[in-house]
């Protein structure tokens, strides 16, 4: 199959890239050098006789303060970009399986939420990015929509200066010793790799629709920092901050762990607990540290 990865050079758009490769699949890696999402134009002339397949968006704005500093852009990115592919995709006869967010969501539910739980956005990004969804749905009939929760991988994450939480820690850990975590924010932290193997599994499903794609389990980010130094073998005190310790720039919810119902009714969940996915993405790191020390 030829599969059209957008965002490919991004955290999430490179490990999805590699899961379709490893299952022997075509893919064109799409950046913003390759296309513009806010132009139809550009979308068209991309995809109009491209003979690709699937197309999976990966790309999104997702810096929280950066979003809620530039609505427009937000909302050209988030919504517009993601409507242009839907309506190209649709033309096409194309499968489209879009990326998205936790955020949707209020987080005052206080109990994993589910598919048909109504979304309630608290921030420009959660609305733009449930914009994004509703054009998705109603546009293209053959669409995935996955919404996902904290995620990390060994990809730099280029919207949060290239270092996710797990790295920030580790970082944080090896430097002072002593961490400070809020413990009053919940979160289901999922791995890229985890992910990306859950969207080539479900590109071979004709069940379409709206799915929550995240780590079995949950956790605060206090205990998250706690598992992050177990796991690496590091003796680092974790501490508890107070919220106003790192006061919110922008609302965001203090509960945002999404139940795989829909995956799972349908055969389709891969994902085991987050402890498990953690510990791959450490060994990773290890893996990767050793082979930057091996001689040239």
């Amino acid at each position: 199959m030829k599969v059209a990865i957008v965002g490919a050079n991004g955290q999430l758009g490179a490990d999805v890239a590699a899961a379709f490769r490893e299952r022997g699949d075509t893919v064109v890696s799409l950046t913003h050098a390759e296309l513009e999402l806010s132009s139809l134009e550009s979308v068209r002339n991309c995809f109009d006789g491209s003979g690709v397949e699937l197309v999976v968006n990966a790309a999104a704005m997702h810096h929280v303060e950066k979003c809620e500093a530039n609505p427009e852009q937000a909302w050209l990115v988030n919504g517009l970009g993601t409507r242009n592919l839907a309506e190209v995709t649709r033309d096409n006869g194309t499968t489209l399986i879009h990326v998205s967010t936790d955020y949707v969501f209020d987080g005052t539910k206080g109990r994993p939420y589910v598919e048909s739980d109504a979304p309630l956005p608290l921030n420009v990004y959660g609305n733009t990015k449930l914009a994004g969804e509703y054009f998705v749905r109603t546009l293209n009939p053959r669409h995935f929509v996955l919404r996902t929760s904290g995620l990390y991988g060994t990809n730099p994450c280029r919207a949060k200066g290239g270092r996710n939480f797990v790295d920030l820690m580790l970082k944080l850990g090896h430097e002072r010793g002593k961490v400070r975590v809020v413990d009053s924010e919940f979160v289901s932290p999922t791995s890229t790799a985890e992910l990306a193997r859950q969207i080539a599994a479900v590109s071979k499903s004709e069940a379409f629709g709206l799915y929550h794609a995240t780590a079995e389990g949950s956790c605060s980010w206090h205990e998250f920092a706690k598992e992050i130094f177990s796991l690496a073998g590091m003796t680092v005190q974790v501490e508890v901050a107070l919220p106003s310790e790192f006061p919110a720039k922008v609302p965001r919810p203090l509960y945002s762990v999404l139940e795989n119902s829909r995956l799972k009714e349908n055969g389709l969940n891969m994902f085991g607990s987050w402890q498990t996915g953690l510990a791959e993405y450490v060994i990773a790191i290890r893996e990767r540290q050793s082979a930057q020390m091996l001689p040239a």
